[in-house]
């Protein structure tokens, strides 16, 4: 029985594999490029911000050289509980610095419900409302690419994360690594075959009138994934723009990207428990590819905390038990599909860097250290399944100051 269990579970593991592998395949292109429309749209954009007194004046300032209509988009930066400068800088940029103080209700999700009750009282209503975070730098052309999307009918955009500092560190190398993964490999492969993205917490655009109708609501710890999840249920679907960019700072080393990762791993099992089930019964009622695919990403964190117990029945067959006793399916596959296997779950990350044209030395050096990062996934969402009721909010220090003509000459 346990021999059966042990396979049954792999074998439900590897087609869960072959099934994102395959849709891997629809990022291997890129559509090209649709007809674009003239700024017409004006955007809010909200910046979430806590002690950002370091990086906020060089987004201040990027956010001045928009190639966009300055009378058509106005930002607002949410100073949440801060007890440094961040106001200060704010207002000498010339923009909105809207304090916030609630030290019970602290953390992204409620700092961007307060400011959008604050938003909605004013009298001028924007059409689309986007929210940046505060170490983030945009593509001069970013709110063209949101403006383009929002006249074609979009609700609901997710831009494409770079990462403004992938040379830091070995750690944000491998942050840089997964995100052109993602971008690629995952949004826009999604994108291409029309399905839904899933929202990354910052470089998202949102229809006025759908939040307004909707509300925000989404105050846990990955308030992404929760409205990403929100908006499916609903039959709306997030849109990726590969085009509009913006550039995020990544943790310099691996104790902060830890607790940055528990984090999201905490509130990845909130939302999974909440919504998996939900999607995936819909998904059945409605023959929903579309509901299925958001309903497996939201249970993605359990998939990790199975690999890894998996993982620790056998080793600890063969450990302790002079094993291994138990079989795994890639017993029973000819040794060269096996093979073939192993090396696709790697390729598929040089592959992503060689579409995305990364030329960095330094990060393909550190490519020797990135299954390090990936394998400390495990003992992180192992942790965190113990913790997930731990709704505390823990902010990740931001002090790499680059402007954009900088990230953009390193990566030319």
């Amino acid at each position: 029985m346990l021999q059966v269990t042990f396979v049954t579970l792999q074998v439900l593991l590897a087609i869960i594999g072959v099934y994102q592998f395959g849709f891997a395949l629809f990022g291997l292109y890129k559509k090209q490029k649709q007809k674009s429309f003239e700024p017409q749209k004006s955007f809010a954009i909200l910046v979430a911000a806590h002690n950002e007194e370091e990086v906020i004046g060089a987004l201040m300032e990027n956010l001045k050289r928009l190639r966009y209509p300055k009378e058509l988009y106005d930002v607002f930066v949410i100073c949440d509980n801060c007890t440094d400068k961040t106001a200060d800088i704010v207002r000498e940029h010339g923009w909105n610095a809207c304090v916030r103080t609630n030290p019970n209700l602290r953390g992204k999700g409620y700092a961007i419900e307060w400011m959008l009750e604050e938003l909605w009282k004013l009298e001028r209503e924007y059409d689309g409302i986007v929210m940046l975070d505060a170490d983030n730098l945009a593509h001069p052309d970013f709110l063209l690419g949101m403006n383009d999307d929002l006249c074609r009918g979009a609700k609901v955009i997710q831009g494409y994360i770079d990462t403004k500092n992938p040379d830091d560190s070995w750690i944000t190398a491998a942050y840089g690594i997964s995100y052109w993964y993602i971008n690629r490999l995952w949004q826009l492969s999604r994108h291409n075959l029309n399905m839904a993205n899933f929202l990354g917490g910052t470089g998202m655009c949102f229809d006025n009138k759908l939040l307004q109708e909707m509300g925000w609501g989404a105050t846990s710890l990955v308030e992404d994934l929760e409205f990403t999840m929100r908006c499916v249920k609903r039959g709306v679907y997030p849109k990726f723009n590969y085009h509009a960019k913006i550039y995020d700072e990544k943790p310099l080393t691996f104790k902060a990207s830890s607790v940055q990762r528990l984090r999201w791993m905490q509130g990845h099992f909130t939302v999974a428990r909440k919504y998996f089930f939900p999607l995936l019964w819909q998904s059945i009622r409605d023959r929903s590819l579309v509901k299925f695919d958001m309903a497996l990403y939201a249970v993605n964190v359990y998939i990790v905390l199975l690999t890894l117990m998996l993982t620790v029945v056998l080793y600890g067959d063969i450990a302790l038990f002079g094993g291994p006793h138990l079989l795994t399916v890639y017993d029973y596959m000819p040794l060269w599909v096996a093979a073939v296997a192993i090396v696709a779950q790697v390729a598929v990350f040089f592959v992503a860097m060689f579409l995305e044209k990364v030329k960095s030395w330094k990060v393909y050096a550190y490519m020797l250290l990135f299954p390090i990062y990936l394998l400390s996934w495990f003992p992180i969402t192992f942790y965190a399944f113990f913790t997930q009721n731990n709704k505390q909010w823990s902010h990740t220090k931001h002090t790499r100051v680059v402007r954009l003509d900088e990230v953009q000459s390193e990566q030319s």
